[in-house]
């Protein structure tokens, strides 16, 4: 039995909920018979993987869909060998690149110089190009970007990338200037309301209005997340009441407390625990510019307005050089200190001046 959220996934650009014109125009570039490297950013769970696998089903039909999972394997100059798991079907491969580290040149290198190389056995009804999708671009380091810009001029000719990204502020220019740009924003409360009220309705649930308004709030506006909130919230009590809870992840419940610790005491105990708290978080793969964010927002409430700009400005600095670092504990840990720092510091100045 598979989840809401892959049972009702659109597989064709007419079928699409939402961002119709969007569709439309990628429709037309299908028809056409040929399109440039494209950069498909946006929020995550806009939609921007669907839109990608119902371009390539209009290109090459429902043979996009038999997927297998292989094993690439690869040596560094250093003879460091490499292993990455890729998606592909016969006529598309796709891979995170990032995930190998700062090795994400090598695969990129060699990857797409083996897919390039190989041509399409039976080009008269299939088009003369393969594509290779790589995900989490904005991830990939300086160097694997550039290595990208240089590929992809020399493989053009039988070889189109399709690069997904969060946002573009991380890829360098000369990807950005090769590739044409498809944003696809997050859809509104409205858009998320509706979509869970037509998966209900499939389902023959009836599903009351405010809660999917609820819901879609609860989501940040992620139809993902959204459909895994209201399958779940299906699970834990039906017939749907408007006023029953939306229970957020556990591990979003662990970090909110974490960031209560911290507010709670500043101390090099204190620091301790909270590093023990957050190695739980990395272990059980939350990523770590999420746990960034979600230490920031919960930590910023608690501040007023002068100190708020400087907790921003900190988690951006060692954020930063989290992206720049392979450690992400070391520079985690760093800001939380750097926080319990000037934290202390203005409650002491506080404390002073109201005596």
């Amino acid at each position: 039995m598979s989840l809401w959220v892959d049972k009702y996934r659109p597989r064709e650009l007419g079928k699409l909920d939402y961002h119709l014109e969007q569709a439309n125009q990628l429709k037309k570039m299908v028809e056409y018979g040929d399109f440039p490297h494209l950069l498909v950013y946006g929020p995550s769970g806009a939609g921007k993987k669907t839109r990608i696998m119902c371009l390539l089903r209009e290109l090459y039909g429902p043979g996009v869909e038999r997927l297998r999972i292989e094993h690439q394997n690869f040596e560094t100059p250093s003879r460091k060998k490499l292993e990455i798991i890729t998606i592909a079907s016969n006529y598309h491969l796709e891979v995170n690149p990032s995930d190998v580290g700062f090795y994400d040149r090598v695969v990129i290198q060699e990857l797409i110089k083996t897919v390039a190389s190989a041509q399409q056995l039976d080009t008269s009804g299939q088009r003369e190009f393969k594509v290779v999708i790589l995900t989490e671009v904005d991830k990939l380091t300086k160097d694997a970007q550039h290595a990208l810009r240089r590929t992809m001029e020399k493989y053009s000719a039988t070889c189109r990338l399709i690069l997904c990204a969060n946002s573009t502020s991380k890829v360098i220019p000369p990807i950005r200037s090769r590739c044409l740009g498809i944003r696809v924003a997050a859809p509104s409360l409205e858009t998320i309301a509706q979509v869970l009220q037509t998966v209900c309705k499939k389902e023959g649930l009836s599903l009351p209005p405010e809660l999917a308004r609820k819901i879609g709030e609860k989501s940040n506006r992620n139809l993902r997340r959204a459909l895994l909130m209201c399958e779940a919230c299906k699970v834990q009590h039906y017939p749907f009441n408007p006023q029953q809870e939306v229970s957020v992840p556990d591990w979003e419940t662990f970090l909110q407390g974490t960031a209560a610790k911290i507010i709670e005491e500043q101390s090099p105990k204190r620091l301790l625990e909270v590093r023990e708290r957050i190695y739980e978080l990395l272990t059980h793969c939350i990523p770590p510019d999420i746990i960034f964010k979600g230490l920031l927002k919960e930590l910023v409430r608690n501040c007023d307005g002068e100190l708020k700009c400087e907790v921003t400005r900190l988690a951006a600095y060692h954020e930063h050089r989290l992206n720049l670092g392979s450690k992400a504990i070391y520079h985690i840990e760093a800001f939380i200190s750097a926080f319990m720092a000037i934290y202390k510091k203005f409650l002491e100045e506080s404390m002073a001046a109201m005596f």
